[in-house]
């Protein structure tokens, strides 16, 4: 077994285990700190795929900016187990019967896929920047710019939704 595998059946057991204490997690602080374990495994996968710019962006954004955010809420909300209503019997069975229709969908997934070779470009430039750049500012320019202009206007909603009425 050589060293490609190992490393990536360690991430993949990482961010399995981390995505469970996620959803088991009691505390919100806890599952915010395990989502952040999730995302550096996706970016050590990221990595082996020889996609650096995306593991790079992947670190920053997400497990940097956008967890510290989450963190942030989540502290002012002050969420407390007192304060949360109690659950019915009814919500907590659908949501068992749900989880169990997603694994079954996941296990047959997996079965299909199991016959499915992926190769592996070793040695090539596929995951870098300049090819990045290059394929967003000629073949996907005008989806670019559109999400852009939505994540302008999503920055507007939030100073609205923000600001205090004098």
């Amino acid at each position: 077994m050589e060293i490609t595998q190992i490393l990536f059946w360690f991430l993949s057991a990482l961010a399995v285990v981390a995505a469970v204490g996620v959803v088991l997690s009691k505390s919100p602080i806890y599952s915010v700190l395990w989502l952040i374990v999730v995302f550096f495994s996706i970016s050590g996968h990221y990595i082996l795929m020889n996609a650096q710019f995306l593991a790079i962006v992947n670190i920053i954004v997400y497990a940097g900016a956008i967890m510290v955010l989450f963190l942030f809420v989540i502290m002012m909300m002050n969420l407390n187990a007192e304060a949360e209503p109690a659950k019915n019997i009814y919500l907590k069975i659908a949501g068992v019967i749900a989880g169990m229709c997603l694994m079954i969908v996941f296990v047959a997934a997996l079965a299909q896929s199991a016959d499915i070779k992926v190769p592996i470009a070793k040695g090539t430039d596929i995951g870098l920047i300049k090819n990045l750049g290059k394929a967003l500012f000629t073949t996907y320019v005008i989806p670019f710019e559109i999400s852009s202009v939505l994540f302008l206007s999503a920055m507007v909603g939030a100073v609205v939704i923000g600001k205090k009425e004098q």
